[in-house]
């Protein structure tokens, strides 16, 4: 009896335990489960995050590529101009300051007239001969002193139409009313848009790709604008920026982690040159502003003062950049170095510097292309100034990329909102072969130990 009792109560203990062994499974898979579903979920907001960001992305690129493509297309008109000599008033061709002081435009406005003999009053006149860009006598000039044997005949030019027609010509696709009613008309009136709509009818107008955008440099006048100036300014600034910071910061970088003691004054040094590489950008610009204009009198809108004030700007990028670098390389080769009879400027020479070069360069690489893009400290100091001739070195007046893009997103002519867009294509298409070219260097030239 007893000990049939005793196996009753030890059959009813096992199965208390099977059953808070199941309870204790089962809240464990509960919980994974739950884990499960909580990652799964984090998964998918971080897919969705960058889902959202490449989205963005497209947009803004195809609304600058969209706004921005025309730009590299210019539109010219098909005229028969003879190069009169009595109305250029030239009577010796080899004379530069006749071919200089020659009236190119009266010429024009003489084929204009030809071509559209019925207009006869002076307002009509007017409008006629707003068709063709005020620059396209420059055109006209270049080509008469390449072929001086032009004089006196009469040629076929495609000749430079003036930007509201470029617009109107480009834009025509897009008409979803009558010409005369839709916005892309601009200021031009049913008079000029029946002469325009003849001479496509004709064939007499055409695209072509505009070389101006790229070899000439600022102008009032925006089918005449272009962004060489701009690019020039950015190479002299960004040369000056990096023959000063590279070094310096290199310079910097060893010091502060081969010689320099760890002590309360280097602790500074190392937290301020963290903070600085925080500083906002246009704090750079007023320190320029008051020292290196008002105190050393640097004149303002030069690449000089710009890469002074810029490499202020990535000295601290640089120095952590290359700080990184130097303490990636296993100490093992320095020892190795120095018990051969290595000196320490020999071990960092010859051994250290050559393997940390390429995240130094990586590093420098990265802020150039963060200086490439600043405006604000430019601003601060004068480079926003209108400059039309391209500049020649670094002590000549100029502009940047980034301020020539401020300046176009500014102006009031509807041209200018296409090379607004385009300057923006051609300054992210620098900053992308930068950071290409930063990410091969480190793929290239990095070691692994």
């Amino acid at each position: 009896m007893t000990n049939h009792q005793n196996s009753k109560t030890d059959g009813s203990a096992m199965n208390t335990l099977d059953s808070k062994k199941m309870s204790t499974i089962e809240l464990v898979n509960k919980n994974l489960a739950k884990r499960y579903r909580a990652e799964t979920r984090f998964r998918a907001y971080g897919i969705a995050s960058i889902g959202f960001g490449l989205l963005c992305l497209c947009l803004l690129f195809t609304d600058i590529i969209g706004k921005g493509h025309s730009a590299f297309m210019q539109t010219y008109v098909q005229l028969e101009v003879h190069m009169d000599a009595d109305r250029l008033e030239i009577t010796d061709i080899t004379d530069v300051n006749q071919l200089a002081r020659a009236d190119y435009q009266g010429v024009l406005k003489q084929a204009l007239r030809l071509e559209f003999s019925a207009v006869n009053s002076r307002g009509d006149k007017r409008k006629l001969y707003r068709l063709v860009s005020n620059g396209a006598g420059f055109e006209l000039r270049k080509l008469l002193e390449a072929k001086p044997d032009m004089l006196g005949t009469t040629s076929t030019l495609w000749v430079l139409v003036d930007d509201d027609i470029d617009t109107y010509v480009k834009s025509r696709g897009n008409l979803s009313s009558a010409p005369s009613e839709n916005a892309f008309t601009g200021r031009l009136s049913e008079l000029q848009i029946g002469w325009v709509e003849r001479l496509i009818s004709e064939d007499r107008i055409d695209k072509k790709f505009n070389t101006n955008f790229f070899m000439v440099g600022d102008s009032r006048e925006p089918e005449l604008a272009g962004i060489r100036g701009a690019i020039m300014g950015s190479i002299y600034t960004m040369l000056v920026t990096l023959a000063l910071s590279f070094p310096i910061g290199v310079a910097a970088a060893i010091y502060l982690e081969k010689y320099a003691k760890k002590n309360a004054f280097t602790e500074f040094i190392e937290v301020n040159i963290n903070n600085l590489a925080a500083v906002p950008s246009i704090i750079y610009g007023l320190l320029g502003l008051a020292i290196l204009i008002s105190f050393f009198e640097l004149p303002r809108s030069i690449p000089l003062l710009g890469g002074l004030v810029l490499t202020l700007m990535t000295l601290p990028t640089i120095i952590i950049s290359s700080r990184a670098a130097i303490k990636a390389v296993p100490p093992s080769i320095e020892e190795a170095a120095m018990g051969i009879g290595a000196s320490k400027m020999q071990v960092i020479l010859h051994h250290v510097l050559p393997l940390a070069m390429p995240g130094m360069l990586t590093g420098a690489i990265i802020g150039m292309a963060q200086a490439l893009g600043e405006t604000a400290p430019l601003l601060m100091i004068g480079m926003v100034a209108f400059i039309v001739d391209v500049p020649g070195g670094i002590t000549d007046p100029s502009t940047v990329l980034p301020v020539q893009i401020f300046l176009w997103s500014d102006s009031p002519e509807r041209a200018f909102v296409e090379k607004t867009s385009a300057a923006i294509m051609v300054l992210l298409g620098f900053l992308i072969i930068m950071n290409t070219l930063a990410v091969w260097l480190r793929k290239r030239l990095e070691r692994r130990w």
